[in-house]
């Protein structure tokens, strides 16, 4: 281990959560600067690079389980190890806390935590030599701090309207945003979206000799493997999109039946757990779900659409349980009851969190969670489903809960 004792270990921790205090700062000068220092470790690998509003984690878990090398993805369910996967799972304590070592020193003095688990995430893949790395876009897509890598390939999934403070308030503006990864005469491989988003990064791509492949010209239905391991119809999406990116890479697929992507349309026993928190997520998941009526657990941050969600969600729950997240952000379960009872749910608050809510749940009823990532963790715990070690210094605390992006 890089630290000679736990409390070393803590510190990093939290000087990485102190960050947080910078929230988002557009802009990639600092990446820059910090990537100068280190000696360029994000130029030491492949990288195949992801934007999108939804299914970006799951493209991404996709590639990985075909390739074995990196994968960079936020926000974490449980422990912030999750964002760093190396040869196929998450990395130890002791190779992030070598890698977070050599990157603290050089860290300008308003590098925002964002920045600095990007950079920990270059040096930790460039010292364990690996072939390429899979990154997932944090926000947006031009001025993510993982926009500095030299990708091989650009990839963009389903856009929707989320985080309009920061992308922009139309769909045609978010691709604008999104579409800020494509580079100079690098493949870009997109998934299935509206014409208006096409328009935008095709536009984009044409612009900067970047060959164009649209995922459903390239790729049909019948090619996804019958073993796929991935449920739910919006998971067929992405492995459309991840299928046709293997395709321009020259790469077979394989039987993508070890595709782990946790929280997203899950099922443990009669309970389905999902972390959607925005409109277009909602949308696909209440697909999923199909003609059934589910009862609804659900929890959501402050900075979400909430009402929209609900709205999305009320027309396939029979009762509705609203609890508050592990979060600092989250709406106690109260406010969230109230939002319910606009959408016409039966409703009530489950004061004593999400376990109460667990337990209380009709076991001959299917029941959803969903609302937040947060949620959908702490859920996979409680339920005994979580499917990674979690008895590390980086379980769930109030430390790594307000710090996460």
């Amino acid at each position: 281990n890089c630290f000679a004792d736990m409390s070393a270990a803590m510190s990093l921790l939290e000087e990485l959560a102190s960050r947080r205090r910078f929230g988002m700062r557009m802009g990639l000068e600092r990446m820059h600067d910090i990537c100068a220092k280190l000696g360029h470790p994000e130029e030491k690998f492949k990288v195949i690079h992801i934007a999108g509003t939804n299914g970006k984690g799951a493209v991404a878990a996709i590639l990985d389980s075909r390739f074995q090398g990196g994968r960079y993805t936020s926000p974490h369910l449980v422990r912030i190890n999750e964002r760093f996967f190396l040869h196929g799972k998450p990395v130890d304590d002791a190779i992030l806390d070598c890698a977070a070592k050599k990157v603290l020193p050089v860290l300008g003095s308003e590098s925002t935590f964002f920045e600095a688990l990007t950079a920990v995430a270059f040096q930790l893949y460039a010292d364990a030599q690996v072939e390429r790395v899979v990154f997932e876009t944090g926000l947006g897509g031009r001025f993510d701090a993982t926009n500095i890598c030299r990708s091989e390939l650009s990839i963009i999934t389903k856009i929707g309207l989320d985080h309009c403070q920061w992308l922009g308030n139309s769909l045609s503006e978010v691709a604008e945003e999104k579409s800020g990864i494509i580079k100079h005469e690098v493949p870009v491989v997109v998934g299935r979206n509206s014409p208006e988003v096409l328009d935008v990064i095709s536009r984009k791509a044409k612009e900067m000799g970047a060959p164009f492949f649209y995922a459903p010209d390239i790729v049909s239905e019948s090619e996804i493997p019958g073993s796929f391991s991935l449920g739910g119809s919006f998971n067929r999406e992405n492995a459309l999109t991840a299928l046709a990116a293997f395709k321009v890479l020259g790469v077979e697929a394989g039987a993508l039946d070890n595709v782990v992507w946790p929280a997203r349309f899950q099922r443990v026993g009669n309970f389905i757990v999902d972390g959607a928190h925005n409109p277009p997520a909602a949308t696909a998941l209440v697909k999923a779900i199909g003609a059934q009526k589910v009862d609804l657990i659900a929890g959501f941050c402050a900075d979400k659409d909430v009402s929209e969600v609900l709205r999305i969600l009320s027309p396939c729950v029979r009762k509705a349980t609203a609890v508050k997240t592990n979060n600092s952000r989250s709406l106690e379960s109260e406010e969230t009851c109230k939002l319910m009872f606009d959408c016409e749910m039966d409703a009530k608050a489950e004061t004593e969190g999400l376990a109460a809510a667990l337990a209380k749940a009709d076991k001959n009823a299917t029941t959803l969670i969903c609302g937040s990532l947060f949620l959908a963790g702490e859920a996979l715990v409680e339920l005994g489903a979580f499917p990674w070690e979690t008895n590390t210094r980086y379980d769930v605390s109030e430390l790594l809960v307000q710090s996460r992006v």
